[in-house]
This record gives C-alpha cells, sequence and structure tokens, in this order.
C-alpha cells in the first residue's frame, strides 16, 4: 500500500522488549522501518509465550518491519549501522541509561552527527531520576504507577491485570512522540531527543489517577482507604441465560430507561436514583432487581434490548469467544494471517482504518538472517511548512480543530493537540452535555473537565437544526481537523460527515471514533471501554481465575485513554501526510481494536492452541518467582519478576540464600515453575520482613525487576517522579483547590510543556468565536442565540 500516511517516513528500530510495537504502530502506518538485531536475534524472539516454534510477542510486534542483523562490535557492521541512521527520519531504541559513549551509538551522540534526526529513547525508568537505571517488566509498572492498588476485590490481595496492556500504552505514546518531533522537524529543520519511561507513560497515560476519569469517579473515596477499592458496583457484571453481561447506568436517561424497564418499582423511584452517586449506595439492592429480570434471557437478547432501550448493555466474552465472533471477522479486526513460515493463526489487524481501508497487518516479521537493504525506496518529498518556525515552539501553532468528542476518549484525544498550540474549539450543545461535565460535584467543576479540557475554547451550538449545522460546515471551511466518537453514522446523519466536509474544505482530517467500528453486526451497539473490554475478552481475563465469578477491572475505564492516543497519532500521520500531496483523510478507529491489539499475544496462542488461555491471576506461566508478594504492614505488598537464570542467582544473594543457586529445584527457569509454590515460599519469606519499598530497592540494586505497590497520594511524593518533575498543579476559579496534574509523558529537547489555561465552562467562547471567526454581526448573534441556535455561557454559571 503505498497510499498509507506515512509512506517514505524512513525509522530505524533497535528496540528489545518495552516499545517494539511502537515501530509496528509506525510500520502499519506507512512508514518503512528497518529493524536492526544483533546476530543470533534480539532477546524478544525469545519472549513467551512461544508457539509452534514462534516468540507470539515478537511475531505481533514486528510484522511490518524489514530486518538487518548487524554486530555493532564490528567496524564493517557498525559503519553499515551509521549509514543506516544517517538516511533515517526517526529513529527509536531502547539503551539503556548509562551506557558508555565515545562508540558514536549513544542517542546523544546519534543527534550530534544528524540534527535533524529525531531519536526515541524507550526505558523502563527513562534516561534521568534515581530509577534510571532500574529494570522494568510489565507487573513492575503496574505495582509502581498506582495501576495495582486498584485492581482485585476488597479483601483480596491486589490483582495484576492481564499481559499485554503496559506495552500497549508504552508503544502507543512512543509513536506518537515519535511523530510529534518528526512534525517539528518539518515546521522547525531541527531534530530533537525524546526521552519515553514506560513508568511515566502509564502513570499518566493508561489511566491516570490525576487525569481525566470515567463517570463511576463519582463513587470514589477520596481518601484511598486501605484494600482494593469496592468498584464491582461502579460497571456491574451480572449473570443471564448464557454467562454474563456488564452495564454501564452513567446518564441520568439511561437510569431512566432502566427504571421503566424494570416496571417502576417505588423503592427507586425517587429523583434522587438519577445520580451516580445514590445508585452506588443502593447496588445492594437495585442490582439483584436487574439481576432476576435478565436472568431467562441471553447475552445477546440483553445486548439488543438495551440498544433499543438506550441502556448500555455488553456480553463478557472470553478469548475463545472472541476469537470466533462475528463482528469482529466481519470488521476486519482478527483476520488469519501467515505468523511464521508455515503457521497461520487468527491475529487483530492493526488498530484503525485510513479512507475505510484497514492500516494493519501486511507481512509477516522477518526472520533473524534476513538481510535488507539500507534504504530500498526514494523517500516522499517533505519540505518545512509554510509556517516555519523557530525550535521551542508548540508544534501545532496555527492548526484549528473543531472537537466534538466527549467523555474520557474524547477528552484525551483533543487535549493531545490542545497541550501542543492548536486552536481546539469544543463543540457543545447544553441540551446533551458531554458526559465529563455531568459528574461534576455539587457547584465545583468536574476535576476531569478541569484535567481533560484544559487549553481549548467552548462553542455552544446546536448541530441538531439547519442553521447549527451550517455554522458548524462554515468553521469546518477553515479548520484542519475534526475529532468526534459518536455512534457511527451520527456526522453523516447530521451532515457533517467527512463527505460532506471535504467537498467544502479537500484538506480537512476527520477522526470518528466508536465502540465497536462502523462495519460488522455490532457497529451500532452502544459502548464505554468497561463494555468494549468486556466484548473482547480482556474482563474475562482480569480476573483471580477462570472459576471466579467476580470481575477485578471496574476501577479503570481502559481502553478510554488508549483509545484517545490512537486516534492522535493517526490523526497526526494523516497531517504529515497532507504536507506532501494536501489532501485530507477519514480516519476511524475502535476502542475494540485497540483492545484486542493489546491483548493479542493471548488471542494467538488461544488460536494456535485451543484451551490454553486463562485468567491466571498472580501467577506468570513462564516465570518463577513471579507475582504479588506480602509484604511487613498493612495491605503493603511487592511485585518481583524473576525473569532468568541470572537473576535468580541475584536474588538468592540478596535475600541471604546462596545455597539455593545452585539447588536442583531452582537452577534452571523451568524447575522453578515446576517448583513454584516452594520459590514462592523461599521469597516470601523474606518479604514478610522488609516494607515493600525497602524489598524493592534492594532487589533493584541486584538488577531483579521489583516494585513496590504504590497508591494514588504516593505518587506524588514518589522520588523518581519528584525528580522527573512529572507533575505540577492546574488551577481553576471553580475547584476550591488546585489539582496535581501530568506536566508531559515524553521529555523533548525541543517541544516545550504544555501551557495550563483553565478549561472553559460550556459555551463560554461563543460569542467571540461568533463574531470573530464566523464573522456575525452583533444583531445575527443576538437573534442566533435568541432561536437557541448558538449557546453562549448562561449567566446562572459565570
Amino acid at each position: 500500500m503505498t497510499d498509507l500516511p506515512l509512506t517514505g517516513v524512513r525509522v530505524v528500530d533497535v528496540t528489545d522488549g518495552l516499545g517494539e510495537s511502537c515501530g509496528r504502530f509506525l510500520a502499519d502506518l506507512g512508514a518503512d522501518v528497518v529493524r536492526v538485531e544483533r546476530p543470533g536475534g534480539s532477546a524478544s524472539r525469545r519472549t513467551e509465550p512461544i508457539e509452534s516454534g514462534i516468540s507470539i510477542p515478537f511475531a505481533l510486534d514486528n510484522a511490518n518491519k524489514r530486518v538487518v542483523v548487524l554486530d555493532l562490535d564490528s567496524d564493517a557492521h557498525r559503519s553499515r549501522f551509521l549509514d543506516l541512521v544517517a538516511g533515517a527520519d526517526i529513529l527509536v531504541e531502547t539503551t539503556l541509561a548509562g551506557t558508555p559513549a565515545g562508540r558514536g551509538l549513544s542517542p546523544a551522540e546519534h543527534l550530534e552527527r544528524h540534527p535533524e534526526l529525531v531519536v526515541v529513547s524507550i526505558s523502563g525508568f527513562g534516561q534521568t531520576g534515581p530509577y534510571a537505571d532500574w529494570a522494568a517488566t510489565e507487573s513492575v509498572i503496574y505495582a509502581m504507577s498506582g495501576v495495582l492498588s486498584r485492581s482485585g476485590e476488597p479483601g483480596r490481595e491486589p490483582l495484576l491485570p492481564p499481559a499485554g496492556l503496559v506495552e500497549q500504552s508504552v508503544g502507543v505514546h512512543a509513536a506518537w512522540s515519535a511523530l510529534l518531533g518528526y512534525y517539528d522537524r518539518l515546521r522547525t529543520g531541527s531534530g530533537q531527543l525524546v526521552d519515553i519511561s514506560a513508568f511515566e507513560t502509564v502513570v499518566h497515560g493508561f489511566d491516570p489517577g490525576f487525569g481525566v476519569q470515567g463517570s463511576a469517579a463519582a463513587g470514589r473515596r477520596d481518601d484511598f482507604p486501605r484494600g482494593r477499592p469496592d468498584a464491582a458496583n461502579f460497571y456491574p457484571v451480572l449473570r443471564c441465560a448464557d454467562g454474563q453481561v456488564r452495564i454501564c447506568l452513567l446518564a441520568k436517561r439511561q437510569w431512566r430507561a432502566m427504571f421503566s424497564w424494570l416496571g417502576e418499582p417505588a423503592e427507586f423511584a425517587d429523583p434522587a436514583f438519577d445520580t451516580i452517586p445514590a445508585r452506588f449506595a443502593a447496588a445492594d439492592r437495585l442490582h439483584p432487581l436487574i439481576e432476576e429480570l435478565f436472568a431467562g434471557r441471553t447475552r445477546d437478547e440483553l445486548v439488543a434490548e438495551g440498544a433499543a432501550r438506550g441502556i448500555p448493555i455488553g456480553g463478557v466474552l472470553r478469548p475463545a469467544e472472541v476469537l470466533a465472533n462475528e463482528h469482529f471477522a466481519a470488521a476486519g479486526t482478527l483476520v488469519d494471517a501467515e505468523l511464521a513460515p508455515g503457521v497461520t493463526a487468527r491475529i487483530p489487524s492493526g488498530y484503525v482504518k485510513i479512507d475505510g481501508r484497514r492500516a494493519g497487518f501486511r507481512h509477516r516479521a522477518q526472520s533473524a538472517d534476513a538481510a535488507a537493504d539500507l534504504w530500498s525506496e526514494t523517500p516522499a518529498a517533505r519540505e518545512l511548512t509554510s509556517d516555519a518556525a523557530e525550535p521551542g515552539t508548540h508544534p501545532f501553532t496555527g492548526l484549528r480543530v473543531l472537537d466534538l468528542g466527549v467523555v474520557v476518549f474524547g477528552a484525551e484525544l483533543g487535549r493531545q493537540f490542545a497541550d501542543h498550540g492548536a486552536h481546539v474549539i469544543k463543540v457543545e450543545n447544553r441540551d446533551f452535555p458531554d458526559g465529563l461535565r455531568q459528574s461534576k460535584r455539587k457547584d465545583t467543576l468536574s476535576p476531569s473537565v478541569a484535567w481533560g479540557h484544559r487549553n481549548r475554547r467552548s462553542l455552544g451550538v446546536n448541530l441538531r437544526t439547519d442553521e447549527g449545522r451550517k455554522l458548524f460546515r462554515q468553521l469546518a471551511a477553515d479548520a484542519d481537523v475534526v475529532l468526534a466518537n459518536f455512534k457511527p453514522g451520527t456526522l453523516d446523519s447530521m451532515g457533517i460527515g467527512y463527505d460532506e466536509l471535504r467537498k467544502i474544505n479537500p484538506r480537512i482530517i476527520v477522526s470518528d471514533g466508536s465502540a465497536f467500528g462502523s462495519t460488522g453486526p455490532w457497529n451500532t451497539r452502544l459502548g464505554y471501554g468497561p463494555l468494549v473490554r468486556a466484548a473482547c475478552g480482556v474482563s474475562a481475563l482480569w480476573r483471580y481465575s477462570d472459576s471466579d465469578t467476580g470481575l477485578s477491572d471496574g476501577s479503570t475505564v481502559y481502553p478510554d485513554h488508549i483509545g484517545g492516543q490512537v486516534a492522535a497519532v493517526a490523526v497526526l500521520a494523516a497531517l504529515i501526510a497532507r504536507l506532501s500531496h494536501g489532501r485530507g483523510a477519514e480516519i476511524e478507529v475502535a476502542q475494540a481494536d485497540t483492545a484486542l491489539v493489546a491483548l493479542g499475544g493471548q488471542l494467538v496462542r488461544e488460536s494456535l492452541a485451543p484451551g490454553s488461555v486463562s485468567a491466571v491471576g498472580n501467577t506468570d506461566p513462564f516465570a518463577a518467582p513471579a507475582g504479588v508478594y506480602p509484604c511487613a504492614g498493612d495491605d503493603e505488598w511487592c511485585v518481583v519478576t524473576v525473569r532468568d537464570d541470572r537473576d535468580w542467582r541475584s536474588l538468592t544473594r540478596v535475600i541471604g540464600r546462596d545455597d539455593l543457586a545452585d539447588d536442583a529445584r531452582f537452577g534452571l527457569a523451568d524447575r522453578r515453575t515446576e517448583n513454584r509454590e516452594e520459590a514462592d515460599k523461599v521469597l516470601t519469606e523474606w518479604l514478610s520482613e522488609r516494607t515493600p519499598v525497602e524489598a524493592m530497592t534492594a532487589l533493584q540494586e541486584a538488577g531483579v525487576p521489583a516494585g513496590a505497590m504504590v497508591r494514588l497520594p504516593e505518587l506524588l511524593t514518589d522520588p523518581h517522579l519528584s525528580a522527573r518533575d512529572a507533575y505540577t498543579q492546574l488551577e481553576h476559579p471553580l475547584l476550591p483547590a488546585p489539582l496535581p496534574t501530568a506536566v508531559r509523558v515524553a521529555r523533548f529537547t525541543s517541544i516545550p510543556d504544555a501551557p495550563l489555561h483553565p478549561a472553559p465552562l460550556p459555551g463560554a467562547d461563543t460569542h467571540e468565536i461568533a463574531v470573530g471567526l464566523l464573522g456575525l454581526d452583533d444583531a445575527e448573534y443576538r437573534r442566533f442565540v435568541a432561536d437557541g441556535i448558538l449557546q453562549p455561557l448562561e449567566e446562572s454559571a459565570r
């Protein structure tokens, strides 16, 4: 496919482990990605799970790339590598902090030699700070980022989420950062170094404790008590005739529809139950009533009835059911593909559709004996933009974005552009307010609005009127991007879809997100993140075991944040392509596709070995000791992962048990997994006498991956995050106190941090936009306001 947006962009990929999916995403979007491996192949080629002789994670993360094998200790090979980098636009690498300079291979040396190069350096904890040399695994990052403390059931140990979600978060944010640096280079002529920390990526970008939150946050306690939050009622899972369904009653209208379906029981007739906290408080009485109603109906029947009534309901599917699902096959989300010679599996194809075609899997990962040409094609001509700027300015200065996005997905997507200088206009209708605005408490602004809508302006306009849509089209004629995430077909039905807008503005880029995409039998299903992950198999694996009926993912809204970030990457790729050909694009992102890509390792394994995938709780099937272990104190936990025999020897030294280093039960990885209980007992005895931080520090200093379970407030005082200035204070006139907020996810040497302009109230900038951009005179403006077409900020809200 030569019409993909990143066609002609050259990327050298020297990653091994966390971050490999960054290059895969860029390759999906058309970049020529050349992966450099050492003789014998990268360590990640041996990453479990391995089925049919191939590493499934490696096969997925490295499809669509070319491979060249180089021995960088050889002068000739090092020279060839440097020639490869000299012809590249972007270098993505996972060099550890502290790698010796002088060989010409460090990120800084690459940049010094090629000032126009964008160098993306991915590591567990970043290039600076007290944890810079520490080892990171997915479970360690979960523990230290605050995710683990919110996962699991009350009264039980914290529960690790399914494998793959951290790697996805790192890969997507790294892809965004790489393209942001490259777009900035096209404006300024200068490259830069980008420092990506997996730790900060998950702290700020996965499902942040101090960032945009789902509606369930209205029922969360602010004092952060010990133990797991009682989150089962946030997005409850209920039994039905053929399994389980999840229900999301968030908006008032959804509750009223459910109340009617229940037969309007008198005990829930009080208008107080229109609020989320009141329904949470009454869950012990309300949910049994709903479950009784659902008992005689199947998942599909309930989903269909819910859709007819406007009630979001989704079935809880296991991985095998996901693989056999008709919708995912029809949508092109899951495809049958050859992962290695003679090995075909059902795999997630890719994240996005561009102009109706999926930008996804094209060819399998190449073998380690491949010999790619340095650069086989002439790159596309991309000169400096007409608004060439000085380095150190915001990359999107001059871009105009019309933001129709709602709730978490919409807030995260629009914020990526607002934070980097775009003129983002949030288009709102007070009669159908953004769900984030409905989650406010008393007379204060919702913290999620403050976090998610910062740096925007707000236009109040009723797009359900002909004149309102005419005004929107007038704005779109001079806009660069339109962002939305409604039910598929909504924009088209309003006459403001891509086909209509490109007639008046051929350069327009329209990003349309939804739960399940525009094609396939589920295309009109209602969906929030909790329903999406239930339908994609994530929820079924996010529990202590397959025999557990309770699910433990109620406190997260995954994949909303990552789905918004995926859409941002695709929009940015389209902006880059537009510099060459001048045309806009239509981008489609389904949240389900985001979840399925993350779960790809489990889905492919189940495809190759049916029945092999199940909920494993805190047990790592491929390593021991590895898991979540109790420490000294009340509800204090530490994650430890012994990856290999070297880690085991280091651990035995730390805990004072050198006698176990060569013990026949533990000396080799397969023997440790066979004797998991005994290995866990040895480690648990040592941990029980230490605090999580003491244990983590001692093990990490010996090179063993370990992470203390951190609660959300503790992130604000974490020494590493503090040293990297990871948080600042966000103020707003309607907030009782400043909010902790992320300064950045990635650190750029040239791109400045985001400004912190307060989020607008609904319609606050209507007059300014109507007069300044639409050119209305005062008489026209007053008429539109009187007719309810334009909706300025209400006096009562000032």
